[in-house]
């Protein structure tokens, strides 16, 4: 770890680490500045010189107004952001959050993104174990996947993606699609979701242009087309499947 071996040097390597993990596993009848203050006592930085920087992350994180309220009077998400702080405050080059967004609501979920985001850019590498496929597409730039304890892919998003045979499409028309339309698409798979919504399968080599060519020809006009879930999700699956 950063040129420092873990078996001759264990506590300065570790001092590279900040781990945030899936359980609660603070006092939750302790303040809130003091746990983060606390943990950074245990890598010999002293409350004076920690409490600047706890200050800056708390503010980001949106806990400064906390600071003084035991842990037991947060929201489950506000327990989460503390999590991260708690790891943060020693400022690890390594951060290695475990289901940070586990249990948050959608808005909150997207500001803690923006917040890793921003710690990454800084120059932080982040290493993120989730089960939420659309987090890792946001956010990750390297990924592996892991099964039964051993990596059966890894590289890029793109990478990954590439490596799918098909792609499934959800496209919403203006209006309602009749029985008519649907036997002129038979060179596709395609799906009635709803009235206005196709759920389209498009194999390898197949053009998502020339499928929308074939419906403003039989008078179906496309207002939006989405991917049909994660398509990492896809991958993931199809791996595992195999495996």
């Amino acid at each position: 770890m950063q040129g420092i071996s873990l078996d001759e040097h264990p506590d300065r390597a570790k001092a590279f680490i900040g781990l945030v993990p899936q359980e609660m596993n603070f006092n939750i009848f302790e303040k809130v500045i003091n746990i983060v203050l606390d943990q950074a006592g245990y890598y010999g930085i002293t409350r004076a010189d920690a409490l600047p920087h706890a200050e800056r992350i708390l503010k980001d994180l949106s806990l400064w107004e906390k600071r003084d309220e035991p842990a037991q009077n947060l929201s489950g998400g506000m327990k989460r952001r503390l999590l991260i702080a708690r790891a943060l405050v020693h400022q690890p080059r390594v951060p290695l959050l475990d289901e940070p967004t586990a249990g948050v609501d959608v808005e909150l979920r997207r500001g803690m993104w923006d917040f890793l985001r921003a710690l990454n850019a800084s120059g932080t590498t982040i290493i993120l174990t989730t089960h939420y496929l659309e987090e890792v597409e946001q956010l990750c730039s390297r990924v592996a996947i892991i099964h039964k304890g051993e990596i059966i892919k890894e590289g890029s998003v793109k990478e990954l993606i590439t490596g799918l045979n098909s792609v499934t499409l959800l496209v919403d028309t203006k209006d309602p699609v009749l029985l008519a339309n649907m036997e002129l698409l038979r060179g596709y798979p395609v799906t009635k979701v709803d009235d206005t919504t196709l759920e389209v399968k498009l194999e390898h080599g197949q053009s998502a242009n020339d499928l929308f060519r074939k419906l403003s020809s039989i008078g179906i006009a496309v207002m939006n087309v989405r991917n049909s879930g994660s398509r990492l999700e896809e991958v993931f699956v199809k791996l595992v499947g195999k495996n």
